[in-house]
């Protein structure tokens, strides 16, 4: 019989797997995470991992998933313990993570989690809940009342459903026992994440109690952040291969990239792990690094995902062995680069390459599929946002408009082979249709989804023209096609 991976059995992994050099059970629950995921556990909980191997036991970490039970069902039997695996051609190295210290499944208990976020050792709050688990609305900033699941944290708060409505809950009971609030982190890719989850926050507090939200805003904290590790999806073939390396399955493991960066602005409501000391950047503005990430390694990975999606290449570092994709990666961030105010230390050149490196980088196997999922929600920030700014100086936007009509295309459901396949996005019932469409007729529908492009883009003829002619190039030949007559 097969040994999962336990206390018990961790005992007897190799020398090559790093573990945890600290007293696990010692370890006081400091931080709460609304969103486990394999992002979370190959990134923030690496950090404090190091801050409880560092001897600060105060940091370990109550995991939550506000929606199914599969993290707390792979988890659970291990012990919450599992394995991170960086990868980068040949080489591998194996890393045992003791930080969580459990996962709660908000549906089944609500009131348990908001309970565990009100106990006076957390002091910090973070998140990885995907751009759609704020509801706000992209364009208007302000929440969607008319989503099912804030609509029931409007009516009460007794068993939130949403991220606004614990965190909202949670605060209320902090405030009536006299403590303090936690800092509430979001570590997902949004423009201005701290801002946009403060406003969610103090809009929900203020629909029921005005003092709660003027003591949220007078003595919480939403710092800005800044995350960046490329984290594909596990796959049964990884777990497989980790089992023959180690001797033992861990149904919870995670593979990435050597590389992690966490920037965060550094205002807190109380105290927090020394995170400079753990390879954090904690800087006064994260704008330009979130910026530079967005536009770059979102932005491409975005036009990566479609263009390669449609074209049939399953990786990205498939789509940039490509010359004509590689060349389609750096027009974009010749275009996009313009439009980015670099922090000291950042050198957009160096970055670009290791950028283009990363991608490369054939042991992580990452989905383009994996990718396109969401891509309403994405768009504005990736590739939009740099449009915006180029178009407001009159500089040509093609490479980056031929990604945007690369995600209309994908709205139609069928790969250039014809293969069908189904649009995992939260918008995909107001986007589908658009096959039926003439090409410019598409455009228009597409343009006029406010929730996605704002009246500036959607009424700028010149843009329109643009995306019209991209699409039309793609319908007609094809994406491989389109991007080797134009870059190859």
């Amino acid at each position: 019989m097969k040994r999962r991976l336990d206390e018990i059995s961790a005992q007897s992994l190799p020398p090559s797997v790093v573990r945890p050099s600290y007293d696990r059970h010692a370890a006081a629950t400091g931080i709460v995470h609304l969103g486990v995921g394999a992002f979370h556990k190959a990134h923030q909980a690496v950090v404090y991992d190091a801050a409880l191997a560092s001897g600060d036991l105060r940091w370990g970490v109550l995991g939550a998933s506000l929606r199914s039970r599969g993290v707390r069902d792979q988890l659970e039997p291990q012990g919450s313990l599992y394995t991170v695996t960086a990868r980068e051609g040949s080489e591998e190295r194996t890393q045992l993570i003791g930080a969580l210290r459990g996962v709660l499944v908000a549906p089944e208990d609500p009131v348990r989690l908001v309970e565990a976020m009100a106990q006076p050792d957390v002091h910090i709050v973070t998140l990885t809940v995907t751009e759609k688990g704020y509801k706000l609305d992209p364009a208007a900033g302000a929440l969607i009342h008319d989503d099912p699941e804030l609509a029931a944290d409007l009516k009460s708060l007794a068993r939130p459903h949403t991220a606004p409505g614990f965190i909202v809950a949670a605060l209320a009971k902090r405030r009536a026992a006299g403590l303090k609030p936690f800092t509430t982190l979001s570590c997902d890719n949004l423009p201005h994440n701290g801002a946009r989850l403060r406003e969610a926050v103090l809009a929900l507090a203020g629909h029921y109690d005005q003092h709660l939200r003027d003591w949220i805003d007078a003595e919480g904290a939403f710092p800005q952040t800044m995350v960046d590790r490329i984290v594909p999806a596990t796959e049964e073939s990884d777990i497989a291969a980790l089992e023959a390396r180690i001797g033992v399955v861990d149904r919870a493991m995670v593979k990435t990239e050597p590389f992690t960066q966490w920037v965060i602005e550094d205002r807190f409501a109380g105290e927090r792990p020394d995170f400079a000391a753990f390879g954090v950047q904690l800087t006064n503005s994260v704008v330009p690094w979130e910026d530079a990430k967005l536009r770059l390694l979102n932005g491409a990975h975005s036009g990566i995902a479609y263009l390669g999606g449609l074209a049939g290449v399953e990786f990205v570092h498939q789509f940039v062995a490509l010359p004509a994709g590689r060349a389609f990666v750096e027009a974009l961030w010749d275009e996009a680069a313009t439009t980015l105010s670099p922090p000291p230390g950042l050198d957009v050149p160096a970055y670009r390459g290791a950028l283009m490196q990363r991608f490369a980088n054939s042991a992580l196997n990452h989905r383009t599929r994996q990718i396109a999922m969401d891509g309403s929600q994405k768009l504005p920030q990736r590739l939009l946002a740099p449009i915006i700014v180029r178009l407001e100086r009159s500089q040509p936007v093609d490479t980056l408009a031929l990604a945007v009509a690369a995600w209309m295309r994908w709205q139609e459901g069928r790969d250039d082979s014809g293969t069908p396949f189904v649009v995992d996005d939260p918008l995909a019932p107001r986007t589908a249709g658009s096959e039926n469409l003439t090409t410019g007729g598409a455009v228009a529908g597409l343009l006029a989804i406010d929730a996605i492009f704002p009246p500036l883009l959607a009424e700028h003829d010149g843009f329109r023209r643009t995306l019209t002619g991209a699409l039309a190039a793609l319908r007609a030949k094809g994406a491989r096609a389109a991007i080797e007559e134009r870059f190859g």
